[in-house]
């Protein structure tokens, strides 16, 4: 068996296992419940796998090594600290609540605490931030792909049309593969196909890392003895990038950096509650527990399986960045603004130098994390439609099966949607090959989620503030406030007309994309603190 053929191999049965389990699930939907929590009944360590597989996408499998590429260090990871703490506020206060109000899309929670009108804008926001979030994630498979066809045609490389169509065709191809199995099996297939899904992920890591330090003279000994420029394998950044001599310099400074230690302990503590407590996609998954406290068991772990998974894909990254800059030097090595492509630099390696049967499993691997975060997020799409909008505007049947039938139609709408998100961010990439993956996965919702965030903590943490009324005037502040100290005005201003709308003050920091929550949280939270709830709602929410 030839080594093409071998990965085939591997890949073809890797896609009938998955479609196996969907059709297996498809008989044991009887009801909303079943199809969008699977009755309650899922085990902790099912759970846990389940949520890994929604954090490690195809974002994280080539975004991560790129970053460690391009650092040369470990300060990514410093984010897991925030990652940790969120995840135990998570199971110590959000879980519960929606539990003890049995909640199947947790904006459900927002109506018995304020009302109908602010339950509908939350479950909005997350339809549209959601959308944009993983439609942007599912383009990114499609990196191997260029990378296949740049080394059977080396003499004729896409051009930018060329790759939009290229990689459209293949982002088509494994969304509707993944709608199938999510519609006829629910969210247990989902979270069972996620098992397995994170299996192939973790052996496709490891072979990673260690086939890559067979190939590195020395092993990981002889890649330290290249790694000893400032900065390199640093694992904590205290300061911010720029220099400062004033104590606001030194703030505006971290602001305006990706990954420092504050970032690490503020930034990242909101992303995750946002991510983890406010996000239907997430918290949908952790619902599926017998009860709160497995619920909790399999949040908090999944913070601690997520340390040695974010190390290993910097790991890669470093050594990639040891062996094409001091061990081989490929003259074909994908380049974007004169260096190389740090998005691309994993794929390539994995197509170029791995042996197949190897190959076919890591590219296995980045299927398994596109199809798994996907897949829930189609299911989490049509719950949240479903349960918040079309069973109120609609004359929906009330028996399950009708209403089991809306949800499944939901998911292939929802589907869609993300086909054309992921068109449109392949287009932008194809056009601007410099732009970085981790950003235009996080930056899509770090504008919305900290208002989402900001009303979900007036309720829980609230019984008499926040209302119907203000609510709305808080969230939208909350955005306005991200929008501006992101620069966001000026940024679109700049792409669609090539010049700035305004100049910033001196003074004012442009934040990154780790603080872009914290700040629409406290901007959110205190506008809505400013206006006091209804009596009937505070009774009810008791």
């Amino acid at each position: 068996m030839s080594a093409i053929a071998f990965d085939l191999f591997v890949i073809g049965i890797y896609f009938a296992v998955i479609v196996a389990i969907g059709v297996h699930f498809s008989t044991r939907n009887r009801n909303v419940s079943e199809f969008a929590l699977g009755g309650r009944s899922i085990p902790w360590w099912a759970v846990l796998a389940s949520i890994l597989a929604s954090e490690i996408s195809a974002g994280t499998f080539f975004g991560s090594p790129g970053e460690g590429f391009r650092s040369r260090n470990y300060t990514y990871a410093q984010l897991m600290v925030g990652y940790l703490l969120a995840r135990l506020i998570v199971s110590a206060v959000f879980i519960p609540a929606y539990y003890r109000h049995n909640v199947v899309s947790i904006y459900e929670f927002l109506e018995t605490r304020f009302g109908p009108r602010t339950r509908r804008i939350a479950s909005g926001v997350f339809l549209l931030t959601r959308s944009l979030a993983s439609g942007s994630r599912l383009w990114v498979p499609t990196l191997l792909l260029l990378v296949i066809w740049d080394r059977m045609n080396p003499e004729n490389p896409l051009g930018n049309w060329e790759q939009f169509w290229f990689t459209g065709a293949a982002l088509v191809v494994i969304s509707l593969l993944t709608a199938a199995y999510t519609a006829i099996g629910g969210i247990k297939a989902v979270i069972w196909t996620d098992v397995l899904q994170i299996l192939v992920l973790f052996c496709a890591l490891g072979f990673s890392v260690f086939f890559l330090l067979g190939h590195i003279p020395g092993g990981w000994e002889g890649a330290k003895s290249h790694l000893t420029a400032a900065g390199d394998l640093r694992l904590w950044q205290w300061e911010g990038d720029a220099p400062a001599d004033s104590t606001w310099g030194k703030i505006k400074s971290v602001l305006e950096t990706e990954f420092t230690v504050w970032a690490a302990l503020f930034g990242s503590l909101f992303v995750t509650l946002a991510t983890h407590g406010t996000d239907q996609d997430m918290v949908q998954r952790m619902l599926t527990a017998k009860d709160k406290k497995q619920s909790a068991v399999a949040t908090i772990l999944s913070g601690i399986a997520d340390i040695p998974v974010t190390y290993a894909v910097l790991t890669i990254g470093i050594l990639l960045s040891v062996y094409y800059g001091h061990v081989v030097n490929d003259a074909n090595l994908p380049m974007a603004g004169g260096k190389p492509d740090s998005t691309r630099v994993f794929p390539y390696f994995v197509i170029d130098v791995m042996p197949g049967g190897l190959r076919g499993l890591v590219v296995a691997g980045v299927l398994a994390t596109t199809m798994g975060s996907l897949g829930t997020a189609m299911n989490s799409l049509a719950t949240s439609y479903s349960r918040d909008f079309h069973f109120r505007w609609f004359k929906t049947p009330e028996d399950d099966a009708s209403r089991v039938r809306v949800i499944k139609w939901s998911t292939l709408w929802f589907t869609l949607i993300l086909i054309g998100v992921g068109l449109a961010t392949a287009f932008v990439k194809a056009h601007n090959p410099e732009l970085s993956i981790i950003g235009i996965i996080l930056g899509s919702f770090g504008y919305t989620y900290g208002s989402l965030l900001g009303i979900f903590m007036v309720a829980l943490f609230t019984r008499t503030r926040g209302s119907e009324f203000g609510n709305p005037i808080a969230m939208l502040a909350g955005f306005l406030a991200v929008a501006l100290l992101s620069n966001l005005p000026n940024d679109l201003w700049k792409m669609l007309v090539g010049v700035h709308l305004y100049e910033n003050p001196a003074w004012m920091p442009v934040i990154e994309f780790p603080w872009r929550i914290m700040a629409g949280t406290l901007v959110t939270a205190a506008v809505a603190l400013c206006f006091r709830s209804d009596a009937r709602n505070c009774a009810q929410s008791a």
